[in-house]
């Protein structure tokens, strides 16, 4: 992935975590502790070099033999950044902001409702109901 994403232009290891957290909108971010290490990898596999640079930041470009492992791997790669683009729709379905408003309007009336002093445990489990039912006909949907 990290080549790929290279092979399409010279970035650093910043860029590469910040590319990877769009493809899959935002459903992951690779940590630095993953990101660095394999760039010193494909650098030492000759499959990158480091390119020229503005700042501090160490970019990167793909070499020939670079291009010439994803072209052997094009069916890996192309299977890789379809699965991170289901990623993506999964999140922007589940996390989109009128669900997100709707989460916090539940997780409020609950704090609202049930962490009054004197909450009978009836009130708590017909709150549970109520969620669980809701759960349910989310489901039938």
């Amino acid at each position: 992935m990290l080549l790929k994403l290279i092979a399409d232009e010279p970035r650093h290891g910043y860029e590469l975590i910040r590319a990877i957290e769009e493809l899959t909108g935002g459903r992951y971010v690779p940590s630095p502790g993953m990101i660095y290490p394999t760039l010193t990898l494909l650098d030492e596999m000759g499959h990158i070099a480091e390119a020229k640079s503005e700042g501090a930041r160490k970019s990167f470009a793909v070499t020939p033999d670079g291009i010439a492992h994803l072209a052997e791997r094009k069916v890996e790669v192309d299977a890789l950044f379809a699965r991170l683009a289901e990623l993506a729709g999964l999140q922007e379905r589940t996390d989109s902001a009128p669900v997100r408003r709707a989460m916090g309007n539940l997780r409020e009336a609950l704090i609202n409702r049930l962490g009054r002093d004197g909450v009978q445990k009836k009130t708590v489990h017909d709150a549970v109901a109520i969620i669980d039912e809701a759960a349910q006909k989310i489901e039938r949907l």
